[in-house]
């Protein structure tokens, strides 16, 4: 065991050779013809796609235009933050075949949506990423994608094959919807890779996973099963499941018990709320606890109240988000054992494949990391893959980085931290650089928390 264990809804500058720097045979001409030939790069497995040649690829650029979409980024970065912009390239949205239609973007009523960017100047790599909560493919480009074009990566991004407070209707068993974000992960990768060959005249050097909340798990649970298809990964509040708990089904009844009234705060604390966090349950009693309760125990417990409405139940958002009663006495651990079962179908080991760094703020009041980032890296631990993680608590983050901007003076975005991750694991991976150690961090001495986050490293090699 590794001493430094002090312990998901919703880049510091990388150098520009990070992966090699851009030639003539990687990076476009320029000018008018920067994206000459675009239209014959063909997505592998797609259903319908669509690309456009544009002069800026970050969201600075696409804000307003049919090529992102700002609402459903809402509340994961902060006011403030800055993000790069300047990134010419192509960018092809589309969608795989797909029998379910949650995802109405661009009125096509389709899921297994996905969108890829591919920058003039790449630097021969490719980063991939799933949306966080119930969120759709543009959900993270101003938190990923922006800076990750600025780097000169190729970027891939999937809706994961159903979204919206009604995804818990796809599929036939329970757990087959989330069994098929992992499917449509793997799925998009494999695609995008063979996509940038086309565009570039090669595979990516490198490819890396990464995601914020349910991307978390996505990232997690791809380095656990198909560590051959990428290089490493950053998880960021990642969520977790395993099939005895702990999970969402475990700490989440006992928020919406003390939202009807029921519990104490002390049951908060013993199910793994962290002391501090009080200041944010009134907002998360209002717009997280209830509703994550009943989406979740619908996917994977669809029999325990025929009798409480559905996510989707009732006109008001308050009636969508407000929980159902039954679910404050909901037991997981008492639950028949195909509960269990459905929940193993997608669980996690602990056993990856590839470096992994993941950050979790001690303050996640949604997925409290003692009874997830902890637990996970505990998991890895004991598989014998501790060398492959290292594990960063971001002292004040909580799980969504918007709410800084109302409680600036208690909390602080992980956003910087994350950047400053993501920099770690490609020195780690591609020039054998130390990662951080596991550590706490604390605010940037600079007292800018918006876009700083130094990290502490090693000052000897870490054993491997």
């Amino acid at each position: 065991m590794r001493l430094s264990r002090c312990v998901p809804f919703v880049v510091a500058t990388l150098l520009a050779g990070a992966l090699g720097r851009p030639t003539p045979a990687t990076a476009a001409a320029g000018g008018a013809h920067h994206c000459a030939g675009h239209e014959r790069v063909r997505v592998p497995g797609a259903a319908f796609q669509r690309s456009a040649c544009l002069p800026d690829l970050t969201t600075t650029g696409l804000a307003g235009t049919p090529h992102t979409d700002m609402a459903d980024q809402a509340g994961l970065t902060a006011r403030g933050t800055r993000t790069p912009s300047g990134v010419p390239g192509v960018q092809i949205d589309g969608y795989f075949p797909d029998s379910s239609r949650f995802n109405t973007t661009h009125g096509w009523r389709h899921d297994a949506q996905f969108v890829i960017r591919l920058p003039d100047r790449w630097n021969g790599g490719l980063v991939v990423t799933g949306a966080p909560g119930t969120r759709r493919q543009y959900a993270t480009d101003k938190a990923i994608s922006d800076q990750v074009l600025a780097l000169g990566y190729a970027y891939a991004a999937t809706d994961k094959g159903n979204n919206g407070a009604d995804f818990y209707r796809d599929g036939k068993r329970p757990g087959d919807a989330v069994a098929e974000w992992n499917a449509r992960t793997t799925q998009l990768t494999r695609a995008a890779r063979r996509a940038a060959a086309q565009r570039y005249g090669h595979t990516p050097r490198r490819t890396y996973m990464t995601g914020v909340s349910n991307g978390g798990y996505l990232t997690r649970w791809q380095l656990e099963n198909h560590p051959e298809l990428y290089d490493g990964g950053v998880d960021w509040e990642g969520a977790l499941w395993t099939a005895d708990g702990p999970n969402l089904l475990t700490s989440l009844p006992t928020a919406v018990s003390r939202a009807l009234g029921f519990a104490r705060d002390e049951d908060l604390y013993a199910v793994g709320f962290a002391r501090g966090s009080k200041f944010l349950w009134p907002y998360h009693e209002q717009v997280y606890w209830g509703v994550t309760q009943k989406i979740y125990r619908a996917e994977f417990d669809p029999a325990y109240d025929p009798g409480c409405p559905g996510p989707s139940a009732g006109t008001m958002p308050e009636q969508i988000l407000a929980p159902c009663a039954s679910d404050a006495a909901y037991d997981y651990a008492s639950r028949p054992a195909s509960v269990h079962h459905a929940v193993a179908r997608v669980a996690l080991t602990g056993r990856i494949g590839r470096p992994l760094i993941t950050l979790h703020g001690d303050l996640d009041a949604l997925l409290p990391k003692a009874a997830d980032s902890d637990v996970y890296a505990r998991m890895i631990d004991l598989s014998g893959r501790g060398r492959l993680h290292r594990y960063l608590t971001i002292a004040g983050g909580t799980h969504v980085d918007g709410l800084y901007d109302t409680h600036s003076d208690r909390l602080r975005p992980i956003l910087p931290c994350y950047r400053s991750a993501f920099d770690a694991l490609v020195s780690w991976v591609e020039r054998g650089t130390p990662p951080p150690a596991d550590q706490t961090v604390g605010r940037p001495t600079n007292g800018d928390v918006l876009n700083s986050c130094p990290l502490s490293t090693p000052t000897a090699p870490a054993a491997e």
